[in-house]
């Protein structure tokens, strides 16, 4: 869309406006911004998401930016009762904090405008406790004893599926049907390829924000520009988004 405005000094200066599509790996977001903005509640970081990709939409004096809409992928929090190998006992991951929290995120996203969340789904088969790497790297050289092992040393692993190939379909059909002028995209890693060649065939302008996660270097020539739109680490702490800008009265 081209409309013309005046500056003070009454000179007519051509604006184009640019629908923008922002588009979230879910998993990579939690884990970046607990990096960068440290630790928040649901509701927090569900707004800070929100002004972190509407940093994607300041433009300047011969652009405009518009949101067609922030699109959000994830998996939904297991619920399943899993055995902890060394505290030899099933763990309710539904009654964890983690899985409360997660839930509330959702509900907190889902009440934002212009939000739409792409739920894939769980490996189910593949859940269960594993020892971090580094642990095991010392368990194996004889370094670490069993004995010595604390259920910190236990993360988590449970696989997904469909995020990926949903975030890969929804970039298509956005530059198939010339939803956008722009894909913005926050992720890490290079499974979108495939979806960003083709977004720039259709003539979408495809913006990759990392988060200052470092890339391949190769990725560089299948998009139209690298982005993070915060504070590089180690002055993350600087950024508006970091907890400790928040007043005292949000962290009760």
């Amino acid at each position: 869309m081209n409309h013309n405005t005046k500056n003070p000094n009454n000179t007519i200066i051509p604006n184009y406006c640019i629908k923008t599509a922002i588009l979230v790996d879910g998993g990579f977001y939690l884990k970046r911004a607990y990096a960068l903005f440290g630790d928040k509640t649901p509701k927090q970081r569900a707004d800070e998401l929100i002004e972190y990709t509407k940093r994607h939409l300041k433009g300047n004096n011969f652009e405009q930016h518009y949101l067609y809409r922030i699109f959000y992928y994830d998996c939904k929090p297991s619920d399943k009762i899993i055995f902890h190998p060394l505290l030899k006992k099933n763990i309710e991951l539904a009654k964890s904090e983690q899985y409360k929290w997660k839930v509330e995120f959702y509900q907190e996203l889902c009440n934002k405008r212009k939000v739409a969340l792409r739920m894939g789904e769980l490996l189910e088969s593949s859940s269960g406790y594993i020892l971090k790497s580094d642990k095991l790297k010392q368990l194996c050289a004889g370094h670490l004893e069993v004995k010595d092992l604390t259920p910190d040393d236990f993360i988590l692993d449970i696989k997904q599926k469909g995020v990926d190939m949903r975030i890969g379909l929804d970039i298509s059909s956005l530059a198939n049907k010339h939803l956008v002028d722009q894909v913005v995209l926050i992720a890490g890693d290079s499974d979108f390829v495939p979806a960003a060649k083709y977004a720039r065939r259709e003539g979408i302008d495809f913006i990759l924000d990392p988060m200052w996660n470092q890339i391949k270097p190769s990725l560089n020539e299948h998009i139209d520009g690298l982005k993070s739109q915060c504070q590089k680490p180690p002055y993350n702490t600087r950024d508006q988004l970091h907890i400790s800008h928040i007043s005292t009265d949000e962290n009760k």
